[in-house]
């Protein structure tokens, strides 16, 4: 008797994420920012590795936040939208290389602040306490897996 193949259809397509979109009401240093953060909610929030775009003649570096609430057992992310520092590789000798000194990482949203990132996929950003009249309510944003920011954002993972 022969033994017959069974053939499981599995989708190794990934699905989107949603990243929570945060504007600051008002510019606040980084360290302020994320101590009010921390005195407000039991993760606490520490610097993590840059995230680093690299570019055709500019390496662009991005400060990461994590802190993990343990009751829920969620990761939080927090990546900044703008880049702190870059590092010219080479010159362009083009008149129009499309880099410059500051990056986005939304570039449509250069008013965004910080990207914030989950580690499940359902993402309640209900459970963090937001700081008072210092920033506005957290907007949901959904990511394609066929844009250049997901892919870079699940390498970090």
């Amino acid at each position: 008797m022969k033994s017959q193949k069974i053939l499981l259809e599995i989708e190794d397509e990934d699905e989107e994420i949603t990243l929570g979109l945060i504007r600051l009401a008002k510019e606040v240093p980084e360290h302020e920012f994320f101590y009010q953060l921390n005195v407000r909610n039991s993760f606490k929030l520490t610097r993590i590795a840059d995230l680093v775009y690299c570019g055709a003649y500019n390496d662009y570096f991005f400060p990461r936040f994590e802190g993990f609430h343990c009751d829920s057992k969620v990761c939080f992310q927090f990546i900044a939208n703008k880049s702190s520092q870059h590092i010219q590789k080479k010159v362009s000798n083009e008149l129009f290389s499309g880099e410059q000194e500051t990056k986005f990482l939304l570039n449509h949203f250069q008013d965004v602040d910080y990207l914030l990132k989950t580690s499940e996929p359902f993402n309640d950003f209900s459970l963090i306490l937001l700081p008072e009249n210092l920033m506005f309510p957290i907007q949901h944003f959904p990511l394609s897996p066929i844009e250049e920011l997901y892919q870079i954002i699940q390498y970090y993972e």
